[in-house]
């Protein structure tokens, strides 16, 4: 790894950089037969067994294993991972809920001898990387070893017709790291050579390995024609504004002529969310909403309130389209806020997958729901396209080292965090990997934002739930819904 390691960083230091040459060097370098990687293991699937959701500890969980090098496929590519970052499946995968995923590894390795090698008792998570392509199987021509790249999470087979219009419909659709093995969260990563897309030339590793899901997945659920199709003047409901997802959609409302109506959960956040840009601030701490009278009955007259809390700040008006992924906390109050034809799209459900509305709004008023998940491949690149464009920035807040995923992973659980927590893989440091200075200074404190921003309240016995984060009942109530299994990777506060 010492060998690829320094290759890399002296290909940084080159002023001679041709293709020709670059894809030379790189395929001459030697594999090795193992590599480090954070890993769940299969016969540890049980050990929190009993415990609620918050009390399950991922740095008992995850361990950094000495693993062999997966055989190259034909379309596959393998990447020497620089940096990569922890999303909320990651956390899933830690906790093994709603389900251990050893149940998703085996059922894709019975999909093909190919398959049969992701079935392993170990697997290897992350859904991010920023890196290096080092080998390329059969039939890869668009990528060279040497090329830096980022990687999306959306792992497609396409030998059925009904992907092929959106890969995202395709029957053997999974997400990479989650649902295959071979992740990123590892000093190499194994994925499809159309997961790739470049490298953004300048931001540094683990800055380029940030963005990934969770910009993608908001992409596709707000920009998109596949999901809100957001356009100039709408109102857009975005909660949890300031986390690891919706600070993306916040940027995107931004960037789109859109106005973000940004729900928080603290001053701080808010704080974040006026930095990036939004005027439009709602802290449902400070302003005390509660949407659920007890665990069976919602409060109507706290829908109307928050509507009219909305109206407010947006001069009389309902909002065009929500941002929606709390879920089942935050799902009456939704559907009842959005205007007559508006659109509530939704891509996870991390306080309860279990939504109740009053469907009387929703159809005499002529709304619509739209279900969301993850991206197609051009989303993704379109969503990655604009990062590399300086229009949407990374939303790191801090970073570890691969040996303390673990505590990343805590991190994100307990909520002790804003916006992205990266991790690094073969890097040795942070601040590596910039190739475009003149583009990076000029973007240099959107870049930061999230890195100068003051951290949320630490966790502990009485830090939030993530139906506290959604914004719905009080603790007690939350925590009768702790168990309830999440939605979509990357949703965050």
């Amino acid at each position: 790894m010492k060998e690829i390691l320094d290759a890399i960083q002296a290909r940084s230091e080159s002023s001679d950089d041709s293709a020709a040459g670059r894809a030379a060097e790189f395929a001459a370098l030697p594999v090795p037969e193992s590599y480090r990687a954070v890993t769940v293991r299969k016969d540890e699937t049980e050990m929190f067994a009993g415990l609620a959701t918050r009390d399950k500890d991922p740095r008992r969980s995850l361990h950094v294993d000495e693993v062999p090098v997966p055989e190259l496929g034909p379309g596959e590519a393998l990447v020497a991972v620089m940096a990569s970052s922890v999303n909320y499946n990651s956390v899933w995968t830690s906790i093994f809920e709603p389900l251990p995923t050893f149940g998703f590894l085996e059922r894709y390795g019975r999909l093909s001898e190919l398959a049969r090698r992701h079935d392993l008792p170990y697997h290897v998570i992350g859904s991010d990387l920023a890196g290096v392509v080092l080998r390329t199987g059969p039939g890869v021509n668009a990528w060279h070893p040497g090329d830096e790249v980022v990687a999306h999470c959306l792992s497609v087979e396409l030998e059925s017709s009904d992907g092929h219009n959106d890969t995202m419909l395709d029957p053997e659709q999974r997400i990479w790291g989650f649902e295959t093995n071979f992740g990123g969260l590892a000093e190499l990563a194994l994925v499809k050579s159309n997961q790739l897309m470049p490298k953004p030339a300048h931001l540094t590793w683990e800055e380029a390995a940030a963005p990934g899901l969770v910009n993608s997945t908001a992409y596709r659920q707000l920009v998109s024609r596949n999901g809100a199709g957001m356009k100039q003047g709408d109102n857009v409901l975005i909660w949890g504004a300031s986390g690891g997802l919706g600070s993306y959609a916040t940027q995107f409302a931004l960037a789109g002529g859109a106005t973000p109506i940004c729900v928080v959960s603290s001053e701080q956040k808010a704080d974040i969310c006026r930095r990036m840009g939004a005027e439009a601030i709602i802290d449902r701490d400070a302003e005390g909403y509660r949407f659920w009278k007890d665990e069976h009955e919602q409060d109507p007259r706290e829908w109307k309130r928050f509507g009219k809390r909305i109206r407010e700040l947006t001069g009389g008006e309902d909002v065009d389209i929500v941002f929606e992924h709390p879920g089942r906390e935050t799902f009456g109050a939704s559907v009842y806020v959005t205007r007559k034809g508006g659109t509530i799209v939704t891509c996870a459900s991390t306080s309860g997958y279990q939504h109740e509305y009053d469907n009387r709004y929703l159809w005499m008023s002529l709304k619509r729901i739209v279900g969301s998940h993850f991206a197609n491949y051009r989303e993704a690149w379109e969503a990655n396209r604009l990062v590399a464009k300086g229009r949407i920035h990374p939303t790191l807040s801090k970073v570890y080292p691969l040996e303390q995923t673990g505590q990343a992973a805590y991190d994100v659980h307990r909520n002790l965090h804003q916006g992205k927590v990266g991790v690094l893989a073969l890097a040795p440091r942070e601040g590596l990997g910039v190739r475009d200075h003149e583009l990076r200074e000029k973007h240099l404190d959107a870049i930061n934002l999230f890195r100068n921003a003051p951290a949320g309240r630490p966790g502990g016995p009485g830090a939030d739930t993530p139906a506290e984060r959604a914004g719905g009942l009080g603790r007690g109530a939350s925590a009768r819904r702790a168990g309830e299994p999440a939605g979509v990777a990357g949703a965050g506060r």
